[in-house]
């Protein structure tokens, strides 16, 4: 994906299983693909059941007869093995391969994903089928890549899934007086005296151990990963060596895609916004931080390989996407590191679970509905922009959000057990840094910090070993940092530092933590200007709300304090220098406002330019940046609902209309010679 190919892919999940006794409309789709600018096409997710109609007889003449047939029209594929969901003829032999859930209930046969992942016999059916398809289509010509099972997620508590788990605890801590002093089972007398007794959490047994219920996500998802190995295995072994991907998904929490990036040659996900529940700026912006979350997990393009023309069906609510929603979104994802814009589905099922959602085909069949011309018009567009394929984008500034440490705070037991709001928090930073028009990476603990010259770290409740280090480092070497409250609380098995929090960092931070106020829902807090601030952005006042934490300063400088409360004058925001570098404390949970009003400061003492230096940015205007060795592309979208004016960038505009005001959903590309 690092090399330029000189087209964006554009496509989708396409289920000709679906339809193999209606050839006429299997024929009539490759003439509406080409319609719609198509070029790409998913192709066997869930065709399992067609593939191995008994267990050990494959039947692939179907599918053959189908991709050959594609290529014979220009149009690849990207060819999934098909785990996802299994025959019915698989859970009815072997029933081991169905999920016990955490109530230690084996479930029945039915919907998708609920298999067990440790079972043998179905890790043996799933290396054969994915092998057999590796053989047969592993080296047609019209294959591109592999898509390696579909939304990986859920979690079995089988006797076989147990004892794996066991096996993993006691790698994992080698004896039970290690494991009892990591997990602090001494409290409650949970004590551990063999490690036949371990056992996942559940609600009808242990769920008071918060170190249990990290280690068992973390086995979760190292059990996930093995799995997606050994069918990355079954594709080599047969004979391919085609770049693989699976689909990772929205903020999913059951699994952490940090330990799945390194697996995958490309990273891909399902974008599906909720268009106008809220205003479509901010709407935007949560897709945009996903984006460059999925982005930044290998510093390279990425694949969006699931959207949805149209409304879903399985949200609470589908809603239409207003006319140049489509489009704007897909250009959206490309302007943030996509090398694609792909669909579910291409065309409607006729019945069971998605048959309303949204398609490129739907029931009607004919090219003259709204959405499909929408997609058309997309696929213009894709193919105009085919240059920007492969193009990277180089952040100056990241935002950490971590997955490990959001399961942490879940589960952190006060001082706020309703909400903590880690994502909420994460997001402001991610806003107002995407609102001055700088590109942004969005990074877990693990990952390098020196590319960056600004990183905000947002609710570091967790640090993973060595997470303080890097911090200090950071800061030594001259970076700028912006902290804030709930920060270096706990180890990774959740136990509290003693000695002082910020864990490590105190006299980086200029300050220790010493306690933290949790407010009630609609209660708030004000956070107003020190005496003798030295700071222009410190001026007005601020609303704080949900928590408030209170410091005790050493080095560093208050610039804003309490407005009321027992607390109100001690310290709200703190700046600290350290080494060659700075730090921002920010002490609650401050309105957008603030982090509006100190970022603008904070990027240009950082040395960090916005990507429009000419201009002040309108709300609403997304301004992101793709690049190659040769050229910088500038890509501008406008989400505010209203026509911008816009000073023009200098480069070659590839993309837009005559003139310098912006209309609503409309994107602009800026082509910049290096």
């Amino acid at each position: 994906m690092k090399e330029s190919t000189g087209k964006l892919l554009h496509g989708g999940d396409y289920n000709p299983e679906q339809w193999l006794d209606h050839p006429k409309i299997l024929e009539k789709d490759t003439e509406r693909f080409k319609e719609a600018g198509i070029n790409t096409v998913s192709l066997g997710i869930f065709s399992w059941a067609f593939l191995e109609p008994e267990e050990g007889v494959y039947r692939f003449d179907w599918m053959e007869k189908i991709i050959n047939h594609l290529y014979e029209n220009g149009i690849s594929v990207i060819l999934a093995t098909p785990s996802g969901a299994r025959p019915r003829w698989l859970a009815e032999k072997y029933p081991e391969v169905l999920r016990v859930n955490s109530r230690r209930e084996r479930e029945l046969f039915g919907r998708r994903h609920n298999h067990c992942l440790t079972s043998p016999v179905y890790r043996e059916k799933v290396y054969q089928i994915d092998y057999q398809l590796s053989r047969r289509f592993g080296r047609h010509p019209a294959v591109r890549m592999w898509h390696i099972s579909n939304e990986y997620g859920g979690e079995c508590h089988c006797p076989l899934c147990q004892e794996a788990f066991r096996g993993w605890i006691r790698k994992r801590y080698q004896t039970t007086e290690r494991l009892n002093s990591r997990w602090c089972t001494a409290f409650w007398s949970h004590v551990y005296t063999d490690f036949s007794q371990v056992e996942s959490p559940s609600p009808l047994g242990e769920d008071s151990i918060q170190a249990l219920d990290l280690d068992w996500k973390r086995f979760v998802t190292e059990q996930t990963v093995d799995f997606m190995r050994q069918e990355i295995c079954a594709v080599r072994d047969g004979g391919s060596d085609l770049p693989v991907t699976t689909n990772l998904m929205y903020d999913f929490e059951g699994l952490d895609y940090a330990r799945m990036a390194p697996e995958l040659d490309v990273i891909s996900w399902d974008n599906y916004p909720t268009w106008h529940k809220a205003d479509d700026w901010t709407i935007a912006l949560d897709a945009c931080m996903q984006h460059d979350l999925m982005r930044s997990l290998k510093r390279q393009p990425f694949l969006l390989i699931e959207s949805c023309p149209g409304a879903t069906n399985w949200q609470s609510v589908s809603h239409l996407p207003a006319p140049g929603i489509h489009k704007a979104a897909g250009l959206m994802a490309v302007a943030h590191g996509s090398d694609s814009v792909m669909y579910f589905q291409l065309r409607q099922s006729r019945g069971s679970e998605e048959k309303f959602h949204g398609a490129v085909i739907d029931h009607y069949g004919g090219n003259d509905t709204r959405m499909f011309r929408e997609v058309c018009d997309t696929g213009e567009t894709l193919e105009k922009l085919g240059e920007l394929a492969g193009t990277e984008t180089r952040a100056r500034a990241a935002v950490v959000y971590d997955t490990e440490n959001k399961w942490a705070i879940k589960g952190s037991k006060g001082p706020r057990n309703k909400n903590m709001y880690y994502k909420e928090t994460v997001f402001k930073s991610y806003r107002a840094l995407r609102e001055q028009g700088v590109d942004v990476d969005v990074i877990n603990e693990t990952q390098d910090l020196t590319p960056y010259r600004f990183v905000a770290a947002p609710m570091v409740y967790l640090f993973r070993e060595g997470f303080e280090r890097k911090l200090r480092e950071y800061v030594e070497q001259g970076g700028t940092l912006f902290a804030t409250y709930w920060s270096g609380v706990v180890d990774e098995n959740d136990r509290c530092y003693l000695g002082g929090t910020p864990h490590g960092l105190m006299d980086v931070f200029g300050l220790r933590a010493e306690e933290i106020d949790g407010l009630y829902d609609g209660e708030t807090n004000g956070i107003v200007p020190a005496d003798g601030t030295t700071s222009g952005a410190a001026g007005g006042r601020y609303s704080c709300a949900h928590l408030c934490e209170l410091v005790k300063p050493t080095t560093a400088e208050t610039l804003m304090v309490y407005e009321n409360h027992f607390y109100g004058g001690m310290p709200a925001l703190l700046k600290n220098r350290y080494g060659k570098g700075t730090v921002y404390y920010l002490c609650a949970d401050a309105e957008q406002r603030l982090y509006d009003s100190f970022y603008p400061e904070i990027l240009r003492e950082a040395g960090v330019r916005p990507l429009l230096e000419d201009m002040r940015i309108p709300k609403g205007l997304s301004v992101t940046s793709r690049e190659n060795e040769t050229y910088r592309y500038l890509i501008l979208q406008n989400f505010s609902g209203e026509e911008q004016n816009v000073l023009c960038p200098a480069g070659e505009k590839i993309l837009g209309g005559e003139g310098n005001r912006i209309s609503p959903l409309e994107t602009w590309v800026f082509r910049q010679k290096k």
